[in-house]
């Protein structure tokens, strides 16, 4: 049986070890299919020309948020595999398995104890899975190589003080921040490296060389943040947290994070959302606890804990909630915001091990099987888009999001339309407001010919969210189907104008133009939709 090194060098051996076990560990969720947001990932057929990929570069928008590594690697793994999710799914664990091998040697170059160990651990740790093997985390993966690269080729700088090595670690770390900018971050935590080894910082050799690594994170971390609220809809009652229920909220998220990384049970896709009640005493009690340990920390003879502390609490700030981030609107927490921010704590865990060698073996051995396993055992619920939303509901039965998306997925085939539209009404049973289930439970009552019904639940999502193409569109079929072609019109006029490149509104307003014996204008938009569905030039 292959056991994970303890005092060992990371050979190459071990390197080539730890894919075959990641292999056989992430097995189910391999041959996966594209779950939820992978389609706003993967390449749209917009972009997969080389003018898209321009876009993809030039234009703010253009891509879900401004990732352009992101999206080029995307754009290029679109080129050699298509839509095969395999390739994709190789790509991540390969990116990972890449990310371990490179915090071992990290890890030794800081003559940290344990390196190869604390790669494993890393490697093979089931709070990793979301990142893995959901492809839409290809962004964790792919940024982490980055990141981790640029971090080893900066402590060579630090040794040798040569531009061409400062400017290869500048070089990588420009990759990681254009792949996802959590990795601003990794000036302060060179920082914090860099006095926990020597015990101080100078201003000239420390601080002056990682400025314009400040400059380029601060940068970066803002235009994602405006992008957040701008362009993806972090804003609105949701996000309207005030400065002392984020100032609780964000010692609570660090030890969630601290404790699923020692103890990872229960892990799922969206956790239960939080509600931030400072009048109650025991909302304070995270925060005293996270001051109470940062002080018991500092008077320690060694700095190392300390650091390993303000590494982890400091690369988790920008999902700390002083930000707003989007999936905050369905729980404070997810497993993926913590990939890069678990390196420090995993690196002090095995360090630990490691210096008691009679103890690193078995007890190595025991936790490298028991996270293997427990890997082995999350990653199916990324096998498909049904598994992925039924885990979650059973894990978490008030995520209203979890219920919305598993209805419309039920709703495309009609054995299981009659379970969706269950599914939407108790989405709004949770969350009255939520326009998207008001829009889907529309759709499947006028699909399942129930039109009359349909329509004031489409006008009530209409009100809800006026910009939305879809909604508009729904709603045109279901006056349609309830004999009112004029009004339908009207609806896919106002859809059209807010989206004129979708060819289904074209068709159906064409359908609806039939019905009123209007043949010249809907022959028109029955030649729009061909040509807007034909394939862009590559």
């Amino acid at each position: 049986m292959i056991s994970p090194p303890t005092t060992r060098g990371f050979t190459a051996w071990n390197a080539a070890a730890l894919f075959a076990v990641l292999l056989v560990v992430y097995s189910p969720s391999l041959r996966g299919g594209f779950v939820w947001d992978d389609e706003r990932h993967v390449t749209e057929p917009a972009l997969r020309s080389l003018s898209g990929l321009a876009r993809i570069w030039f234009e703010p928008g253009a891509t879900q948020q401004y990732y352009p590594i992101l999206h080029s690697a995307f754009w290029l793994e679109h080129r050699l595999w298509g839509d095969a999710t395999l390739g994709y799914h190789l790509a991540s664990l390969t990116q990972h398995a890449l990310a371990a091998a490179l915090f071992a040697l990290v890890l030794r170059r800081l003559a940290v104890p344990g390196a190869a160990l604390a790669a494993w651990l890393f490697a093979l740790h089931p709070t990793h899975v979301e990142s893995v093997a959901w492809i839409s985390e290809q962004k964790n993966t792919l940024s982490a190589v980055f990141y981790l690269g640029a971090t080893l080729a900066y402590l060579h700088f630090d040794a040798s003080r040569r531009a061409a090595t400062y400017r290869a670690a500048l070089a990588l770390f420009l990759l990681a921040l254009l792949t996802k900018t959590v990795t601003a971050t990794l000036p302060a935590a060179l920082l914090v490296v860099l006095w926990w080894r020597r015990g101080h910082l100078d201003w000239r050799r420390d601080v002056v060389p990682l400025v314009p690594w400040l400059t380029l994170g601060a940068v970066a971390g803002l235009g994602t943040a405006w992008l957040e609220r701008a362009l993806i809809g972090a804003e609105g009652a949701a996000f309207d947290l005030t400065l002392l229920q984020r100032t609780l909220l964000a010692p609570k998220v660090v030890w969630f994070y601290l404790g699923k990384l020692f103890w990872p049970a229960n892990l799922t896709f969206i956790y239960p959302r939080w509600q931030l009640e400072p009048a109650r005493l025991v909302t304070w009690l995270p925060l005293l606890g996270v001051l109470g340990l940062l002080i018991v920390l500092w008077r320690l003879p060694s700095r190392a804990l300390l650091a390993a502390a303000l590494l982890f609490i400091g690369t988790l700030f920008p999902v700390l909630g002083f930000l707003n981030v989007y999936p905050f609107q369905y729980s404070f927490v997810a497993d993926h915001f913590q990939y890069l921010a678990s390196l420090p704590i995993i690196a002090a865990a095995a360090s630990g091990l490691a210096l008691v060698p009679a103890v690193a073996r078995p007890a190595g051995g025991a936790i490298f099987l028991g996270l293997a396993a427990l890997t082995w055992q999350q990653s199916p619920m990324y096998r498909d888009v049904r598994t992925l939303y039924r885990t979650t509901i059973a894990r978490n039965p008030e995520c209203w999001m979890a219920h919305n998306n598993l209805g419309r997925e039920l709703l495309a085939h009609t054995a299981t339309q009659a379970e969706a539209i269950a599914c939407f009404e108790r989405a709004l049973a949770l969350r009255p407001a939520y326009w998207e289930a008001r829009n889907n439970l529309g759709l499947a009552l006028a699909q399942t010919g129930r039109p009359h019904a349909a329509i004031p639940h489409l006008e009530t999502a209409r009100q809800l969210r006026p910009q939305a193409p879809e909604v508009h569109n729904n709603l045109g079929i279901a006056l349609a189907r309830s004999g009112r072609p004029a009004d339908a019109c009207e609806a896919f006029r106002h859809a059209a104008a807010l989206n004129p490149t979708l060819p289904n509104i074209q068709e159906n307003w064409a359908k609806a133009l039939l019905l009123l014996g209007r043949r010249a204008e809907a022959e028109a938009h029955f030649a729009l939709a061909a040509r807007l569905r034909l394939p862009p030039p590559r």
